[in-house]
């Protein structure tokens, strides 16, 4: 949806939703409209049968065709399913299409486990695309290893810039950040609370923030910790527009993932001029100038308390220039014209 957003900037983009919704009577198309952006959702009754669920897709897939009008080119944000579409266009209209991918199921074993088909389909709708532009060359390698042989651009993920902003920091109080879904497999956060504890030995006032998911699932080691004189605060949910306060307002944006792609809330922080601790996972290091923080290894929880303590004691301040090089990288305007490059060359073929 970002990268939709930014490429309104330049031309008339229009969103396709189909989503399943239980207790409709019948399907029903919703249009909203502003200035290049239009978004248009169709919603459908859910279905366990596989065979009335494809047909209820596909029937809205027609009528939203018919509301949106003529445009030149697809651009999926995900390969599958929804590539059964663009590639039905391209066979049946001669129109291009260009795929963004950002999934981070392609770095796990369980991407080979798919169903035969699935396996099948993506490959061939990886061929048929004119581009397919995932947001690290990690994650095109990846890919490349499922077999989804294509002519692949990397173009990064979006920061909204203006939103994204160095502002002074008003508390005191050393502050940590950490902004995901809070899935422990995925994102560690049982490693953070544990070195959040030995932290304690350290550093005598400090808080960190988890935001993105419920306290309760960590209830228990949480107790098991027993912090006592700091603050391990958790915020189920904030809005896109939230996050630069809560991200200004820290010293140091922690990510303490097993695994990841390009996290934009990495660059969204060094938009805001918050240095960063992360793992060396995934295409993290590809976007990340050494002078922003730290890269560690995965797991390492001893080297993740020592980094931070090296923050807390040598304040990173460089603010202006991690701005710039969000500005300079992931703009809106530098991702809309990465991407309009694309469509030209797509359409020219």
């Amino acid at each position: 949806m970002r990268h939709a957003e930014a490429v309104s900037g330049k031309h008339l983009v229009s969103v396709l939703h189909i989503i399943s919704k239980p207790g409709l009577s019948k399907s029903s198309i919703e249009v909203h409209k502003a200035s290049n952006f239009h978004s248009y959702i169709a919603y459908i009754k859910p279905s366990k049968n596989p065979i009335l669920k494809l047909c209820r897709f596909w029937f809205a897939y027609q009528k939203l065709l018919k509301e949106i009008g003529s445009f030149d080119l697809v651009h999926l944000n995900k390969l599958f399913p929804f590539g059964l579409f663009a590639l039905h266009l391209k066979k049946t209209k001669h129109l291009p299409y260009i795929i963004s991918e950002h999934w981070t199921g392609y770095h796990l074993k369980e991407q080979k486990s798919l169903p035969w088909i699935e396996r099948v389909l993506s490959k061939k709708i990886a061929k048929n695309a004119s581009f397919i532009c995932p947001v690290s060359t990690d994650l095109k390698n990846s890919m490349l290893k499922s077999g989804l042989k294509g002519s692949y651009k990397i173009v990064p993920n979006v920061v909204n810039t203006h939103l994204f902003k160095p502002v002074k920091k008003t508390t005191k109080k050393f502050t940590i950040t950490h902004i995901s879904s809070l899935l422990d497999k995925h994102k560690n956060i049982s490693g953070m609370l544990r070195v959040a504890k030995q932290l304690e030995n350290t550093i005598d006032t400090f808080q960190w923030n988890f935001i993105g998911g419920k306290k309760e699932e960590f209830s228990k080691l949480l107790d098991d910790l027993n912090f006592k004189k700091n603050t391990i605060h958790f915020k189920d949910h904030l809005s896109h527009e939230q996050i630069p306060k809560k991200l200004t307002q820290s010293d140091v944006f922690v990510l303490f993932s097993n695994y990841e792609n390009l996290p934009c809330v990495i660059l969204e922080a060094f938009s805001c001029g918050i240095p960063v601790i992360s793992t060396n996972v995934g295409g993290v290091s590809e976007f990340f100038p050494e002078d922003f923080g730290f890269l560690i290894e995965q797991n390492n929880e001893n080297q993740l308390l020592e980094k931070i303590i090296d923050i807390y004691n040598n304040p990173i301040s460089k603010s202006k220039k991690m701005h710039q090089f969000a500005k300079d990288n992931f703009s809106s305007d530098i991702i809309c014209d990465s991407f309009s490059e694309l469509y030209l060359k797509a359409i020219n073929k």
